[in-house]
């Protein structure tokens, strides 16, 4: 080994060693403070606005207006962005500041959320999106415990788990738009403990529920496709499949039209309502080579191409013999690099990503767990520093995944007997 070599391995084990269990707890605990406490304050107002003018739990809106259409018998006008608007004024109306506003939130899931959220419209928003937001929260913390259930390393941390957990970024960042990022997260929690159990059909189910935000659907196909998983991948066809089928069969040619339309023109709609702010609140192969280069069409090419690297390395780690806790983590964090339109919040699903990646540098001796450690913690403090590039125009998240995916790579290539686990069986 080179001077230089054995010289960086010494700085990235200082490093590794800086982030003692101590310190992340600390860390965890004033950052939980800061979020929750800025959240606090900002929804200590009466009525349906926050202190800055925002509609509190905005991102439920088109969801529950689609329910109540939905229950009223008016299905047809979901996808009407006229209609939606009409209904998002009466809304503010009715609250206690009476005043119009500009937000524009027109439905972007297919028609079958709606009906999954038909028994909420029977409340008033405010009231439905606080259920759901405490329904999603235990959703949540469930998934966590499953997750941490299956590492042992970290058995002897529960409390640092937990705090890390209420500080992750993107769990605020959810909490405050009442998202749909803990439906993703337990699509892909419940796909891992299938694989672990060694049931690759049922694992391939709840990957193809992840239909109703198809751009999760970009990679994950083709990593199983490349790898030749073919039960995973047969299950997550009759999933996804059976999904759209039954949304047709309720709602009918016009409005899965109307749905398609929307689904092939959402990066219109999307930069079209959140103008320049778009790209600095995503985090993924689209959204950083858009704020990197300014030609449309280059953009979209390095996108295509950095997709199909991320793809095919992540396919030759899901078919390699490392550890199942490396390949899932590899699978979601494509199914994340790839997907076009990636906000914040939906990086909720990396959690179980860094549990496992934390559990597996801490279980393994190997020499590469202090970067695994290093770059882990990364991943879940950077995305704190996205509006950093409207300036900067690098999202440092989106590297970080990709030298993460690498590092991966080159584990999943290490003898088998070297990457010793407990969960160690092959796809």
């Amino acid at each position: 080994m080179t001077s230089s070599a054995h010289s960086d391995r010494l700085w990235i084990s200082t490093v590794a060693e800086w982030l003692s269990p101590r310190r992340i707890r600390a860390q965890a605990a004033l950052l939980a403070f800061c979020i929750w406490g800025v959240c606090a304050v900002d929804f200590a107002t009466p009525g349906l606005l926050d202190r800055a003018g925002n509609i509190k739990f905005q991102d439920f809106l088109p969801t529950y207006i689609s329910a109540s259409l939905i229950a009223e018998g008016r299905a047809a006008d979901i996808y009407d962005p006229q209609v939606t608007a009409a209904a998002i004024q009466s809304l503010i109306r009715q609250s206690t500041i009476r005043q119009p506003t500009l937000v524009q939130l027109p439905n972007l899931y297919g028609p079958q959320v709606g009906l999954f959220f038909l028994p909420l419209s029977r409340f008033s928003f405010p009231v439905a999106a606080r259920i759901w937001v405490a329904a999603s929260v235990l959703v949540f913390a469930f998934c966590i415990y499953l997750v941490w259930n299956c590492c042992p390393s970290l058995h002897r941390q529960p409390g640092t788990v937990a705090l890390c957990a209420i500080a992750f970024p993107p769990l605020f960042h959810f909490f405050v738009r009442a998202q749909m990022s803990t439906l993703v997260l337990a699509c892909f929690s419940a796909a891992f403990l299938a694989f672990r159990s060694d049931h690759h059909w049922l694992a391939g189910i709840a990957l193809g529920f992840l239909v109703f935000k198809p751009q999760f659907l970009v990679a994950i196909p083709l990593v199983l496709l490349l790898s030749h998983a073919w039960r995973t991948f047969a299950g997550l066809l009759l999933s996804a499949g059976a999904q759209l089928t039954l949304a047709g069969i309720y709602f009918g040619p016009t409005v899965m039209r109307a749905y398609l339309h929307m689904l092939w023109h959402m990066s219109r709609v999307i930069g079209y309502l959140e103008l320049t702010f778009a790209p600095i609140q995503m985090h993924s192969l689209r959204s950083f080579w858009t704020l990197l280069i300014p030609w449309p069409q280059v953009e979209f090419a390095l996108y295509l191409l950095s997709s199909i690297v991320m793809v095919g390395m992540t396919a030759m780690i899901w078919k390699s013999s490392a550890p199942l806790a490396l390949r899932f983590s590899a699978l979601t964090l494509a199914a994340v690099l790839a997907n076009p339109h990636l906000f914040v919040y939906d990086l909720l699903v990396l959690a179980p990503v860094l549990l496992l990646l934390v559990d597996s540098s801490l279980t393994n001796a190997q020499s590469l767990s202090p970067t695994l450690q290093i770059l882990s913690y990364l991943t879940f403090v950077l995305p704190l520093f996205g509006p950093l590039s409207r300036w900067t125009h690098v999202q440092l998240s989106v590297p970080t995944m990709c030298v993460l995916t690498w590092i991966l790579w080159r584990l999943s290539r290490t003898p088998i007997d070297k990457l010793a686990s407990n969960e160690s069986g092959i796809v």
